[in-house]
């Protein structure tokens, strides 16, 4: 992503760079690349967190220096987060027209945390999803919500909750027509109360709900009569597991939304995040082989009672689903 940041700044046909900033590095690459884009005559926008834990006085720096180079920082105000990782390059091209690019990830703009988070990110031409990621700066410019609603991201404070219910009420529609119904969701926290409620009545329904969480679970899986068909996993190893992601069986064909927001009631309804769908069938089926490794890990995982996951039966492979991805990661790029 720096080396997109380089290039963009570098790049005579790019005529502006917005970016969000959530985290900043203390010798910030990124930062760097964007002084050096305002430096060029580039138009950028920086939309930088003042209440990113722990790193407030790197994110000032960085802004104020952005700041006094020419770049249009906007910090967000102190009852909303952004929390949303987003980039958005326009760029001019053949006969006098220009095209968007956008970078749309569930890491930190941050090349020191890069190391050791497990992230996705998607980088994109398709106007589907570049205007409306233009719509969430603009958001964060006027604090005006989107005139329409968003139809491919979901954007908390405004659709990522209903959009949500919406997508849960469809599986439960197909659960009670007696049609394959599922839900996997990869995320650090559920916390919040309506969500929890919804996941139970999904399960009631007879959905069946793979959850692996990294972190805080609030979701009893498991009981009789409430979550039987809910079963929940969580993963610890060498990187830290950041990325979330949504997968909704949709009658055989999935739908997989990858994102900056955990279920918790802050993410939905105080911070402004992003889950952007994966339209392309070979990087949905990437990011579901990634998921799958997870969902066999028999060396990392723990359950909800904390118990690390043995081999099933003795004696089976053992799965750890980190060195699983770099290996297959690895044999992917020499395919490619």
């Amino acid at each position: 992503m720096t080396r997109l940041l380089r290039e963009a700044a570098a790049d005579p046909q790019v005529s502006a760079v917005a970016i969000t900033l959530y985290r900043v590095a203390t010798k910030s690459a990124v930062a760097k690349a964007l002084l050096k884009a305002v430096k060029n005559g580039k138009q950028v926008t920086v939309v930088v967190e003042l209440k990113a834990r722990f790193d407030e006085e790197s994110n000032i720096y960085w802004a104020e220096k952005l700041q006094k180079a020419g770049a249009h920082v906007i910090f967000t105000p102190p009852e909303q987060k952004v929390h949303a990782k987003l980039l958005l390059i326009t760029r001019r091209e053949a006969a006098e027209t220009t095209r968007q690019y956008a970078y749309l990830s569930t890491g930190n703009f941050n090349e020191d945390t890069a190391e050791i988070y497990t992230d996705h990110g998607l980088f994109t031409a398709d106007e589907r999803l570049t205007r409306e990621v233009a719509a969430v700066f603009n958001y964060c410019h006027d604090r005006t919500a989107p005139a329409a609603p968003l139809e491919h991201l979901l954007m908390a404070p405004f659709t990522l909750r209903p959009r949500l219910n919406e997508l849960i009420d469809h599986e439960i529609k197909l659960a009670h027509k007696g049609q394959p119904a599922s839900i996997i969701l990869k995320i650090n926290a559920l916390q919040d109360p309506d969500m929890i409620a919804k996941l139970y009545a999904a399960s009631k329904a007879g959905v069946r709900v793979e959850l692996i969480i990294r972190g805080i679970g609030c979701l009893l899986p498991g009981e009789a009569g409430l979550s039987e068909t809910i079963s929940q996993r969580g993963l610890v190893d060498r990187n830290l597991e950041h990325s979330r992601v949504y997968v909704f069986g949709n009658g055989g064909e999935e739908k997989v939304f990858v994102s900056s927001a955990d279920w918790m009631t802050r993410n939905l309804d105080r911070r402004v995040e992003v889950a952007f769908p994966l339209f392309d069938e070979t990087l949905r089926a990437e990011v579901r082989q990634l998921l799958d490794f997870q969902r066999t890990d028999n060396v990392k995982a723990r359950d909800f009672d904390n118990d690390f996951i043995a081999p099933e039966p003795v004696g089976a492979p053992r799965v750890r689903a980190q060195e699983a991805t770099y290996q297959w990661l690895k044999k992917l790029k020499r395919r490619k």
